[in-house]
């Protein structure tokens, strides 16, 4: 079974990407992402990623992430094929402090990740939208945190 912070940047992406309406249309586009899940789970799910509902440009009404306004829609793309980069676009370093800068909506998921991966050297995170502060230990090898989340974050 795929993990859950996948499974939550791929509902991410279908939201951004298609005018879903409903928890069973979502679940329908999961499934062909490989992810099998209750309605149950689904709703957690969007729960945590603050999901809403706003009208679409068909004026139905359709699910939305926060800060959903300078989302494009690529109809004809898959989450698959966009979730190649999971969202990450940098990594600063300011004394004991890294900047990690993502696409919006990705901060918190991608925190996740790096909150459960054990970190010697990391403290802890604090997650925006689009943004991750890390606080690190006063030693830190910039190097090794930079190793340790090109595992998470692969780019």
């Amino acid at each position: 079974m795929k993990k859950k912070a996948g499974r939550l940047d791929t509902i991410k992406l279908i939201i951004s990407n298609k005018e879903i309406s409903c928890q069973e249309d979502l679940l329908k586009e999961l499934m062909r992402e490989g992810f099998k899940l209750t309605q149950a789970t689904l709703s957690r799910d969007l729960k945590q990623l603050k999901v809403a509902k706003a009208a679409g440009m068909s004026g139905k009404y359709v699910y939305v992430l926060p800060n959903d306004i300078m989302y494009k829609r690529n109809i004809d793309r898959n989450a698959g094929d966009l979730i190649m980069n999971n969202g990450f676009k940098s990594l600063q370093f300011s004394g004991n402090i890294a900047v990690i800068k993502t696409r919006p909506g990705y901060a918190s998921s991608i925190a996740y990740d790096i909150d459960n991966c054990d970190s010697r050297d990391i403290i802890g995170t604090i997650a925006g939208d689009d943004t991750i502060i890390l606080v690190l230990r006063e030693d830190a090898d910039r190097k090794v945190i930079r190793n340790f989340l090109s595992f998470i974050m692969p780019h």
